[in-house]
Parts: C-alpha cells; sequence; structure tokens
C-alpha cells in the first residue's frame, strides 16, 4: 500500500502536489518523493521521511513546473533505502525523459525484469515502479511504440495490481491495472488543473471537483492539447471477468473521508459493525470501545446495531505512524506502546466490547488488551471487523509470510487466550460481502486464498 498523487496544469504544481500527498500520509510514512517537470526539465526529489519533513518551502522553491507526480510509500517490493523510493526517472538515448510513480506490487516481476536485463535494460533498484517505467520505455524506444500503445503491452504482459501516474516532459498519463485493485480517482479544479490521486480525500484538499474513477484498463493523458481518456476493454487484459477491488482499503487502509469502488468507506465500515452487532444479540456489556482510527466507524455501527454505548475509552497519539506498515517487528512493539493510552478510571470495573478493524500478527491487539487489563477492566469481548487473515497479500499489502498471520497458526480459541480476552469473533466472510454493493469485485484472497492475478513464481 502507497500513496500517489499527480498535478497538471497549475504553476504551483509541486506545492499542490506536496499537500495532496500530506493528506494520503496515511498509505505510506516511510519514504515520499516528488517529480515536476517545466517543459524543458524533470527534476526528481525524494527522501526517507514524511512529507512535511522532505518537501519544505525551501525545496518547493526548487521544483518550477506546471506537471508534477508525487508518492509516499510503505515497502512492499524492495527494501527500505532511498533506492527503492519513487518516483522513478528514466532518461532515455533518444531524448525523452520519463518519471514514474506506482501504487501496487508485480506479481510477475521477476520474469519481467529477466526479460528487460536480456534487452539490456539495468535496474538500481528493486522496486516495481522502476520495472514499470523502464519497460514503457523499453516499448517506446526498442519497439518505436507511443506512449499509450506502451502502456497497453504493459497491461498485457505485467501482471498485478498498479494504479500510476507517468510524467513526461509535456504530459501526464494515468493508468490502472485491468482488475482495478487499488483505488485512483481524479477529477479538476476550479481553474482547471487537473488532480489525481489514490483517494478521494487528496481531492478534497486541493477543491477538486468532476471526480471520476481510472477505469480498469482505462489510461488519461492530459496535456496542453487537452484531456484524452482512453477506456480500453478489461476484458483482453483480465485473469477474471469481474474487477477485484481491494477489500482491505474499505476495511483499513482508506481514510473513512475517502470515496472509492463506488463506496463511501465510512458507510462500508459502519455496515461492518451492524453485521458484528447483529450476530452478536444478547451480549451484555457497559460499552463499545473502538480500537482508533480505523475501527471508529465500525464501532458505531455495531453499537448503534446492539444498543450498547459507544466510548472512545482509547486515545489515540497521532504524531506517531500507523502500526501495521512499520517495517520492523521491534518498531512495531514499540509503537504501539506510545500509540495508545486509555482515559483514566474508565475501564475499571466495566464489561467492554473492543472493536478492531482486523488482527494481522496479533501484536497490537495483545498489548492494547494488556493496557486495558492493567486498568482494572472486568471483561473484554474482542470483535473484528474482517474475516480471519490467513493468506498472505502480493498485490501491494505488506502482509507477512502465512507463518507469521496468527490466523494460520492458531485456532481461534487459543488466539482467543493469546490476546487474553474472554470472548472473540471475527466477521464471517458471508457477512462481509453483504458490506459492499458489488461483492463480486472484491478481492478477498488474504481471507480465502483466491488469488484473482495469480502469485509470484506461477
Amino acid at each position: 500500500m502507497c500513496g500517489i498523487l499527480g498535478v497538471v496544469g497549475s504553476p504551483n504544481a509541486a506545492k499542490l502536489t506536496s499537500l495532496g500527498l500530506f493528506a494520503i500520509q496515511h498509505r505510506g510514512q516511510e519514504s515520499c518523493g516528488m517529480a515536476v517537470s517545466d517543459g524543458r526539465v524533470i527534476r526528481l526529489r525524494k527522501k526517507m521521511g514524511l512529507v512535511k519533513e522532505v518537501f519544505t518551502e525551501a525545496e518547493m522553491q526548487k521544483l518550477p513546473g506546471s506537471i508534477a507526480i508525487g508518492h509516499v510509500r510503505y515497502p512492499t517490493k524492495g527494501s527500505a533505502t532511498e533506492f527503492n523510493t519513487q518516483p522513478h526517472l528514466v532518461e532515455t538515448l533518444a531524448g525523452p525523459t520519463y518519471a514514474l510513480a506506482s501504487n501496487g506490487d508485480i506479481v510477475n516481476y521477476h520474469a519481467m525484469r529477466r526479460f528487460l536485463e536480456e534487452h539490456n535494460v539495468y535496474f538500481k533498484s528493486d522496486n516495481d515502479g522502476e520495472l514499470l517505467v523502464k519497460y514503457i520505455a523499453y516499448q517506446v524506444m526498442r519497439q518505436g511504440d507511443g506512449v499509450i500503445e506502451a502502456i497497453r503491452h504493459l497491461m498485457r504482459d505485467i501482471k498485478g495490481a498498479y494504479s500510476t501516474v507517468l510524467c513526461t516532459w509535456d504530459a501526464m498519463y494515468m493508468f490502472r491495472d485491468p482488475h482495478s485493485i487499488r483505488p485512483m480517482v481524479w477529477g479538476k479544479m476550479q481553474d482547471g488543473t487537473v488532480v489525481v490521486a489514490s483517494e478521494s480525500c487528496a481531492l478534497d484538499t486541493l477543491d477538486a471537483n468532476d471526480r471520476r474513477e481510472i477505469p480498469p484498463a482505462g489510461i488519461v493523458k492530459v496535456s496542453s492539447e487537452g484531456i484524452r481518456v482512453i477506456e480500453n476493454d478489461p476484458g483482453l487484459y483480465r485473469s477474471v471477468p469481474n474487477s477485484r477491488h481491494c477489500i482491505f482499503e474499505q476495511i483499513y487502509f482508506s481514510r473513512p473521508d475517502s470515496y472509492h469502488f463506488g463506496e463511501d468507506v465510512f458507510r462500508v465500515r459502519e455496515a461492518l459493525g451492524a453485521a458484528l452487532g447483529k450476530a452478536d444479540q444478547g451480549l451484555k456489556a457497559d460499552y463499545v470501545v473502538p480500537v482508533p482510527d480505523s475501527a471508529n466507524f465500525i464501532g458505531l455501527g455495531y453499537s448503534n446495531e446492539a444498543k450498547i454505548p459507544l466510548s472512545l475509552g482509547l486515545i489515540r497519539n497521532h504524531y506517531i505512524g500507523r502500526t501495521f506498515i512499520k517495517p520492523e517487528q521491534t518498531i512495531r512493539d514499540e509503537s504501539v506502546r506510545q500509540k495508545f493510552n486509555l482515559l483514566p478510571n474508565f475501564f475499571k470495573d466495566k464489561s467492554v466490547v473492543l472493536i478492531d478493524d482486523s488482527i494481522v500478527r496479533g501484536t497490537t491487539i495483545r498489548k492494547i488488551v494488556e493496557l486495558i487489563k492493567r486498568a482494572g477492566v472486568k471483561q473484554v469481548h474482542l470483535r473484528i471487523g474482517s474475516p480471519q487473515v490467513k493468506h498472505s497479500c502480493y498485490y501491494g499489502i505488506d502482509t507477512p509470510s502465512k507463518e507469521e498471520l496468527i490466523a494460520n497458526i492458531y485456532d481461534l480459541d487459543e488466539i482467543r487466550q493469546r490476546t487474553g480476552v474472554d470472548s472473540l469473533k471475527f466477521m464471517d466472510i458471508k457477512d462481509l460481502r453483504g458490506c459492499v454493493q458489488n461483492p463480486e469485485d472484491y478481492c478477498y484472497a488474504c481471507f480465502n486464498g483466491d488469488y484473482p492475478v495469480g502469485v509470484p513464481g506461477e
């Protein structure tokens, strides 16, 4: 999971891109980068760190131009180094320069890299964004294709998830994988500036309206000549008939004020909570307590359905990043201790329904329960707004190997004992499907192992 941002048509493109990236900082907190074109030169800045740390006012002055693309990263493909930070830049012998930023993962990365290396294409990183941009440059230079046709070839040959922005000297191209696994929405600001982002909340920040999602296998070119929308037939490139949006975007990753896949994220989360509450009729508790922030609306839905009052008994320190996307276990452990605190004297002698969006490794929830128990809670009934995560994701989420997934190691009662709660229930996958409008258009591979685009090595 990463975040992408693109701006075309504003003399302040770099500044707008920085503001948009800050709105989607939750999608990646390891590093960030930006490429900006002034029509003659593409300037690249990327560094480890947060957006506000890297893109200061002084840095913005060094990035003139009306076309900009940006990226916030958390590592899935490639280690946590500046080399793997996006965007990636390619300068060709023929003259054109390309910069690219992408969100997703490529499942046939190694096969496609070997193919390009056999044709004398060399790599500086282990990141799939570099593979995408060098494949496009290869198709243009060696095969004589235009950029749009090169992207079509990419969709045929490269398998996986990618919501992508590509910048040349004089144009920006936005394109999306045929299964539209990751979100990607674009719109226009009042002055005509075109903005594209991983989530609509970034467009809210920039006051961009007239919004549309990039269609599956779609390509949008924006230049001084105007906007060209190419809606390719996704059936020519898909391995399954329907789209396969990532259901985890609705459960956890996206901000609740975002809208994508045709749904309000917060409404999906309220529906998840209502489904959990409906399955829990008769449970007695003093309060429903969500784990902030992604479980807040799940908790609200549960509270409304179960008629148990909601209380924000857990307080989150918002200066600590998301523990799920920390690259090392020791860092995740330390972050949990710093991230959450309790309302004083709230939990003593209370029975609570603790709501969380998911359990992956079990680290965070176990330490939260320990905090609550030390505060004197009487009972903790843990309810999870997703099914058990038993399978790794290869489409842009850094779920670890199956051996590290707690639900793949222990049965339900063992998980209950390890988390230290009095009762534990996960969302049933049938109920989960009932919480979205078009359940056939989602990917549930992390729950059921049904991979719509295959897995690495196939």
